[in-house]
């Protein structure tokens, strides 16, 4: 009767493209098709007579007794398109992802249970792969629209700055000049004078925001060209405090650095005045009527430092990570005119050019600013 089964068996299980592995409730294996064998690795009728774990991997066994255990409970049938994804090992050892349904049946009153067996490794990895990409590009497109916000929000935000910024100056150069208008008399001389400075300033100021747009736009599209030349530090230094003493406040007044009419740099001309003209400008707007802005000038190992130091309004601690990111102002500083990209774009220069720009700053104390460049034109 045994071997009636087993003829039984082969021919059925051969007649199955799918691996086909047949249990008694032992699960004792009492016969496996080609395709079986092949996919775990062994020999015709090698695994007859083994018990089926011989075919799962040793941490998932205690999981399969108990689904089996409750399978011939139930006798639950199992189609093979709706077979449960669990791990075989191989003879050799290695762990790979099939897909087995179930279906018991019965021969001369015995009971046994037929596995339809597919080896799903192409699909378990084309599937991971296709989740990993998924995944993958989610998020990519998650960062992008965290970047399209953020461009929209930077973009808002510059429109509202600029409507301000120019607004402001525009309106005080419309009141001066009407007023000129109206000083038409020798003696009132002096009444003129005062609002061709405001006309002068507010231009300057405009002039200044213009260029620093300009710097944005090229610093982002890589356009920027630089010129290295060599010129007297104490050409630099005269023009930026020259300027600079137009918009002293009263009782204000900048430290000179002095013995500097030795020294030659080797840089951006053009790159240094802006650096060091914005840097005084802040100090002079955020700092309060007779207070001293100190400018000084020094060297140290192969590098000019340029230190600008005030006794104004500081920079809050927690904002302080901050001051350098483009469009940045601190809560104590919003009342004030400011764009808020000068020291954003001080910093790009200058570490294009192999500079660096550090502060110090104390809240309602003050801030130092430190420029420090390469002394040797090849560092650059």
């Amino acid at each position: 009767m045994l071997q009636s089964n087993e003829n039984t068996f082969d021919i059925l299980s051969e007649a199955i493209s799918e691996g086909v592995i047949i249990v008694d409730e032992q699960q004792t294996i009492v016969a496996t098709n080609s395709a079986a064998d092949e996919m775990f690795g062994y020999e015709k009728t090698e695994l007859k007579g083994q018990p089926l774990n011989i075919l799962i991997p040793q941490e998932y066994r205690g999981g399969h007794e108990g689904h089996f255990k409750n399978f011939l409970k139930s006798s639950e049938k199992r189609q093979m398109g709706r077979g449960r994804e669990i791990y075989g090992v191989r003879k050799c050892k290695k762990t790979f992802p099939v897909e087995a349904g179930l279906s018991p049946f019965q021969i001369y009153g015995k009971t046994f249970i037929m596995a339809l067996v597919m080896d799903i490794t192409d699909r378990k990895y084309y599937t991971e792969k296709l989740e990993k990409t998924v995944e993958e590009r989610t998020g990519r497109l998650k960062k992008a629209l965290a970047k399209e916000k953020e461009l929209n929000e930077l973009k808002t935000k510059f429109l509202s700055l600029v409507s301000h910024e120019f607004k402001t100056p525009l309106s005080g150069i419309l009141t001066s000049t009407t007023l000129i208008g109206k000083y038409t008399k020798t003696e009132q001389q002096d009444k003129r004078d005062k609002h061709l400075k405001i006309i002068k300033n507010k231009v300057k100021y405009l002039d200044n925001i213009l260029t620093d747009f300009l710097s944005v736009e090229r610093l982002d599209t890589g356009k920027v060209n630089y010129k290295i030349s060599a010129f007297p530090l104490s050409k630099v230094i005269n023009e930026v405090v020259y300027d600079a003493n137009m918009l002293l406040k009263d009782g204000q007044k900048i430290t000179y650095p002095s013995d500097i009419d030795d020294y030659t740099i080797h840089f951006d001309e053009k790159i240094l005045e802006l650096s060091l003209t914005n840097l005084i400008r802040n100090a002079i707007k955020y700092s309060g009527e007779n207070t001293t802005i100190d400018l000084q000038v020094g060297t140290k190992d192969n590098f000019f430092l340029f230190k600008i130091i005030d006794q104004g309004i500081g920079i809050p601690n927690k904002e302080q990570k901050f001051i350098f990111n483009r469009y940045f102002r601190a809560e104590n500083a919003l009342l004030d005119q400011g764009t808020g990209i000068g020291l954003n774009i001080v910093k790009s220069h200058l570490e294009n050019l192999g500079g660096t720009i550090t502060f110090t700053s104390v809240e309602n104390e003050g801030s130092t600013f430190t420029v420090q460049i390469p002394i040797n034109t090849n560092q650059i």
